[in-house]
């Protein structure tokens, strides 16, 4: 599971960075979800090692612009490419309204299937490998985070235990990596659990933006091995913060260690923290660190891979 992030700021866009946007690659099944599309992101995709034909699942977090206005020309990029099949796009309501006003008026048809789902609470998708979860964040309209959970892994299989054994390579190797009992040829009743260690727990994701702290980003950040929040501005900026419902940077550490993640990557920067201003975005990392240690700072282009058991980051760097 790799991260891209190709957008960072919040409201507006800046030379550095552009507005919201993340790309969950899952390069064992070539795939790609994006989680939020702000103004720009196609180009943004264009300069990445994102490929726009593998995009099959776009979340958005809220109907705020800075998150959604990206979509219809990214939408119709994939038909003119010819290479897209079909897209599921997942949401808070009038984002089906909002896309159908922009393809009637534009007059763009896709050559492919888009279907629109509303999201509430709870289970949004799941298949064999991964299970999607939204809930309720705080902010001036309706918004969501998504958490994102792959299935547990088997253990790794016991090769050399199964050639003591003297059992014969083949189809018999698969079945008993999958925990199956088997009857060998000669007889003998094999149980594959014997043969398997532990099973990996699967990696763990949360995205949680728009919002200012609240419970329920707690909650469905539990565990995780990254957590994605919002850190719109500077713990001396909390007024602000209240005001418009966003979080800072000591607020995104504190979900972070509330829900026991075992990373924080924040993003959704105030362009007022530019270099040369009194407060600079080196200042919002050591607000963060202070109370959570392992935090990192997003920037576009920014790639992390979501490893099992993932290292604990240092602290410093």
């Amino acid at each position: 599971m790799h991260l891209t992030f190709l957008g960072t700021s919040s409201g507006v866009p800046t030379r550095s960075r552009n507005v919201s946007s993340i790309a969950l690659r899952l390069p064992q099944r070539s795939e790609v979800w994006l989680f939020d599309c702000g103004e720009g992101t196609q180009h943004q995709i264009m300069r990445s090692d994102v490929r726009l034909s593998q995009i099959s699942k776009i979340f958005i977090t809220h109907m705020h612009g800075d998150h959604i206005f990206g979509l219809t020309g990214l939408l119709a990029s994939c038909g003119m490419a010819g290479n897209a099949k079909r897209i599921d796009i997942y949401g808070p309501s009038g984002l089906g309204e909002y896309l159908d006003a922009c393809q009637r008026y534009s007059e763009t048809h896709l050559s492919y299937e888009v279907q629109v789902h509303r999201v509430k609470p709870g289970l949004v998708v799941s298949d064999p490998e991964f299970s999607v979860y939204c809930a309720p964040l705080k902010h001036r309209v309706t918004a969501y985070g998504y958490r994102v959970e792959e299935v547990d892994r088997p253990g790794r299989f016991d090769l050399k235990k199964a050639q003591a054994m003297n059992i014969p390579p083949g189809p018999v190797y698969a079945q008993l990596k999958r925990g199956e009992t088997v009857q060998l040829d000669d007889g003998r009743m094999v149980d594959g659990k014997e043969f398997s260690g532990a099973a990996q727990p699967g990696r763990k994701l949360a995205y949680c933006t728009d919002t200012i702290y609240c419970d329920s980003a707690v909650d469905l950040a539990q565990d995780v091995d990254v957590l994605i929040h919002e850190a719109t501005f500077a713990h001396q900026d909390a007024g602000l913060a209240y005001q418009r419902l966003h979080s800072t940077s000591t607020m995104a550490a504190q979900v972070a260690l509330g829900a026991n993640a075992k990373n924080l990557i924040m993003t959704h920067f105030s362009p007022r923290y530019a270099p040369g201003n009194a407060i600079q975005l080196n200042d919002l990392l050591a607000e963060a660190r202070s109370i959570f240690a392992n935090t990192r700072m997003a920037h576009d282009f920014m790639n992390y891979e979501i490893k099992a058991h993932t290292p604990v980051m240092a602290a410093a760097g």
